[in-house]
């Protein structure tokens, strides 16, 4: 059907079409008369497109912006949040220095003591030097060598000594506390020499080793193996009853048994014995060094007494003090590193 439109009711059809809009897709047509519709592909949306509030939205922009608006830090607690680990550092700073303070107050009153008792004459500072000169005694020895000649030789005969008896002892321990047959035959010899002073010996073992190093190791080692011993043997006396039964019933042959159970048990007795006789090694062997020796810590305090060079002779005391505490201390950390299994107190 056609139509017949004025030219000025045309224009009036034109004007109320633009004022529309473009026209919407038509639906596709079907059937003879359809003709093929041009797509029209719409641009991407870009991500500034997506971040300018001016632009429309697009489904799902809104949640990606949101979340990326959770993940960005907020301004306002960033300094709160990292300065949280810096407080936690100072508080573990100030605790330890405050435990350091606390644990070396005692020695530093000693040393102040020790300073200024010859210094205003509570004492004879001929045979008590002030500190201050036993320091540089002590400065004089490090820097001629001979304080690190004494020390390497002593050292080697306390460890030397000190490791034999732990090698003898520990295992001839966990023997006689385990088998009581064995434990019945070596009691009363044990109890004879356990009460027989190390230092009681030392002519004997002289006389019969010589005055060499093996006398001097020899006496280190009989000093040594008795805290370990008896130490092992209560161990492994008092190992808890109710475990060993577990294990048997278990079925576990006695090396396991000793693996598992024993030896874990054993530890901290075991290493208060070890402790005992680090402290031993050293004492006894400063005796041992006194006779007949030619080198070692003994010796530089006993010839610095009979040359009556006082301030060497506390050198050599102060340093023998020293590596008493530094080897106690290691084995303390030894003890804790093999002892991780027990419950802190």
């Amino acid at each position: 059907m056609t139509t017949n439109a004025s030219p000025a009711a045309t224009a009036l059809a034109g004007q109320e079409e633009d004022a529309r809009g473009p026209a919407a897709p038509e639906a596709p047509a079907t059937g003879p008369d359809a003709r093929p519709v041009p797509q029209t592909t719409r641009p991407p949306a870009t991500a500034d497109a997506v971040r300018d509030p001016a632009s429309p939205a697009l489904p799902g922009a809104g949640r990606s912006a949101g979340r990326a608006t959770a993940k960005a830090p907020a301004p306002a607690g960033a300094p709160a949040k990292a300065s949280a680990p810096v407080r936690q550092t100072s508080r573990a700073l100030a605790r330890w220095l405050r435990a350091l303070a606390l644990r070396s107050a005692a020695v530093l009153a000693l040393l102040a003591v020790w300073e200024t008792a010859p210094r205003f004459g509570l004492v004879d500072a001929t045979f008590l030097p002030p500190v201050s000169q036993v320091a540089v005694a002590w400065w004089e020895l490090l820097g001629n060598g001979q304080l690190g000649t004494h020390v390497s030789a002593s050292l080697v005969r306390s460890f030397g000594g000190f490791g034999i008896a732990v090698a003898v002892a520990v295992p001839l321990g966990l023997l006689i506390g385990w088998y009581r047959p064995v434990a019945t035959l070596l009691g009363p010899l044990l109890e004879v020499f356990r009460n027989t002073a190390a230092l009681a010996l030392l002519p004997v073992f002289v006389l019969l080793l010589g005055i060499g190093e093996t006398s001097k190791v020899s006496i280190v080692v009989y000093a040594c193996v008795w805290p370990i011993l008896l130490n092992t043997i209560s161990a492994v006396g008092n190992a808890d009853p109710t475990l060993v039964r577990l294990a048997r019933s278990m079925d576990l042959s006695t090396p396991r048994l000793f693996q598992k159970v024993i030896l874990p048990a054993s530890v901290p007795a075991v290493f208060t014995g070890i402790r005992l006789a680090g402290a031993v090694s050293i004492l006894v062997l400063v005796a041992a060094e006194m006779i007949g020796a030619k080198a070692g810590l003994g010796y530089l305090i006993n010839a610095s007494q009979f040359n009556f060079a006082i301030p060497q002779m506390y050198a050599g005391i102060v340093t023998i003090s020293a590596i008493g505490v530094a080897f106690n201390q290691l084995l303390v950390a030894v003890e804790r590193r093999l002892s991780v299994w027990r419950v802190p107190a």
